[in-house]
């Protein structure tokens, strides 16, 4: 008897059950889009590139490939390391009895290594001085960067004493950032340094852009912001190539001054590129870098000259190459202050009259909403805004040049007239009086009159700096825990607790205090708080 054949089940449904599924499937899909919603789901959108029109296109991509390159080194090398480290716990595992003959004599090896790799670390500070002397050695012209708001405490005696013994070097004077200075002081300065060294007026762009947005806003007939040109280039590279004319060969201009006086911003200026790296910290440059200008002229970039400790605090504060949290920002700010006219500071400020520093930085508080918690003014922070502004290349102050010219020990009529050889200084006063013309000097209220401490000191030689002890921290962390320790002891003894009567302690004074860092920023700021509670609530 035949099987009777089985019919295929039928796809076909009602209606009802097909809407029905459909709108299920819709709602699901409505719930997964309004999940997807609340957690901020979004496909990734495509990397566009780097466009056309952006500046330093070239150096962005040759930059993002050497990133790319080294992340792959850097993974093939923790892959290798791994597979020792497996190889390694492998022949532990199989043979267990040499673990303890084997690790012996690693320790005793590898001890003598951290010991020696510690030391071996060079202080920044050694390594800074190490590259000054390869630029001044390697260098036929230096250029000394002089800040035009404080000219004679941007200058260092140590570096032209060097160039000067050298007997061959000349030695030229740039007065940056001149458009931050009245144009009348900016002359009597001018007037007073050319006595001395040929002295170039300059003013360092502050924006460097591509030729294609060059020849866009030449399009569009858009002139920028004076603030924004550079000034004074074409009289620095003319007297440059008078001296090189004059010697007959190429010659090879170093670049030395105090961080943030604007060295690499003059080097990017001349060089009408972006090549040195700039920015608002003090000490980007870390070691020497040669950039060409031409054919017959090389200009070689430094890193900062390191302050002296034994100058002034005023200098140190502003000269200084480290952070304000390592200047105690209190002493930094109040030196700075202690130069200025108290008249001008508060036109600049718009802050009444005060009596001393700590007076003046608690009314900057209150006028800038700097508030600490329960609605004290925030003293600190105050006088790191200062610091800032006093640092940076916005705020326009001045110092007036001396009555009479008093020419440096190391200097003398016949140093300064060699000097003077081989420049064509006829044609650098034109220039400098044309730049002059050009600058357009600060706003009335922007000009603050400052009291000059002088040359600041610097240091060259290598021997001059301390060595720091790596450990140092670490010893201090052991003092304060044995501090603690003690007071614990001191607690639980019999002796009875000192009575408070409410009354303040009177705080010492930190300017006998070694500067190495004995006072910390969490003691200036529990001073600080001393202060705003005992005006406060006594």
């Amino acid at each position: 008897m035949k099987r009777p054949k089985l019919k295929k089940a039928s796809k076909r449904m009602t209606c009802h059950k097909r809407y029905k599924i459909q709108k299920k499937v819709r709602e699901h899909h409505r719930k997964l889009r309004k999940e997807a919603k609340k957690r901020g789901h979004k496909k990734p959108r495509k990397d566009p590139g780097i466009p056309n029109s952006a500046p330093f296109k070239e150096a962005v991509l040759r930059e993002a490939e050497l990133r790319k390159q080294q992340l792959e080194e850097l993974k093939q090398q923790q892959k290798l390391d791994r597979q020792k480290e497996q190889e390694r716990k492998r022949k532990l595992e199989d043979n267990p009895d040499d673990e303890q003959t084997n690790v012996e004599p690693q320790q005793e090896f590898e001890e003598p290594k951290s010991k020696k790799a510690k030391p071996g670390k060079q202080n920044p500070k050694k390594l800074h001085c190490q590259e000054l002397k390869k630029v001044i050695e390697a260098s036929d012209v230096v250029l000394e960067v002089l800040d035009a708001r404080d000219p004679l405490g941007s200058r260092c005696p140590q570096v032209e004493e060097a160039v000067v013994q050298s007997g061959h070097k000349r030695l030229i004077l740039v007065l940056n950032k001149s458009d931050l200075v009245p144009k009348e002081n900016l002359e009597n300065w001018l007037n007073y340094l050319s006595k001395e060294l040929p002295t170039v007026v300059f003013k360092a762009s502050t924006n460097m852009k591509s030729r294609e947005k060059k020849m866009l806003k030449v399009k569009k007939k858009v002139v920028p912001f004076q603030s924004k040109l550079c000034c004074g280039k074409e009289a620095l590279c003319k007297l440059l190539r008078s001296f090189q004319q004059s010697c007959g060969k190429d010659i090879q201009v170093g670049v030395v001054g105090f961080p943030n006086v604007g060295k690499s911003s003059i080097i990017n200026s001349v060089k009408q590129e972006r090549i040195c790296t700039v920015g608002v910290p003090m000490g980007l440059t870390r070691s020497m870098q040669i950039v060409p200008l031409d054919k017959q002229v090389t200009i070689i970039d430094s890193p900062c000259l390191i302050v002296s400790p034994c100058n002034s605090s005023a200098a140190l504060a502003l000269r200084s190459p480290v952070s304000i949290e390592a200047l105690r920002p209190l002493e930094a700010a109040s030196a700075i202050l202690s130069q200025a006219d108290s008249q001008q500071v508060v036109l600049k400020y718009t802050v009444p009259g005060y009596k001393d520093s700590l007076d003046f930085f608690t009314k900057l508080a209150q006028k800038r909403g700097l508030h600490q918690k329960g609605g004290t003014p925030n003293i600190e922070s105050a006088a790191k805004l200062l610091w800032s502004e006093w640092t940076g290349a916005s705020l326009g102050y001045y110092c007036h040049p001396p009555a009479s010219w008093n020419p440096s020990p190391h200097f003398n009529e016949n140093v300064a007239a060699n000097m003077k050889k081989g420049f064509n200084l006829e044609e650098l006063e034109i220039n400098n009086a044309h730049s002059i013309r050009v600058l357009k000097g600060p706003h009335l209220t922007n000009r603050i009159l400052f009291r000059s401490s002088g040359p600041t000191s610097g240091v060259i030689e290598e021997m001059d700096i301390p060595d720091e002890l790596p450990r140092q921290k670490e010893n201090k962390q052991d003092s304060e825990d044995q501090g603690n320790d003690d007071e614990n002891k001191t607690e639980s003894s019999d002796i009875p607790p000192v009575e408070d009567n409410g009354e303040m302690l009177p705080v010492e004074s930190t300017a006998n205090k070694p500067s190495d860092g004995s006072v910390t920023l969490a003691e200036m700021s529990q001073e600080g708080d001393a202060y705003d509670f005992k005006t406060d609530y006594v």
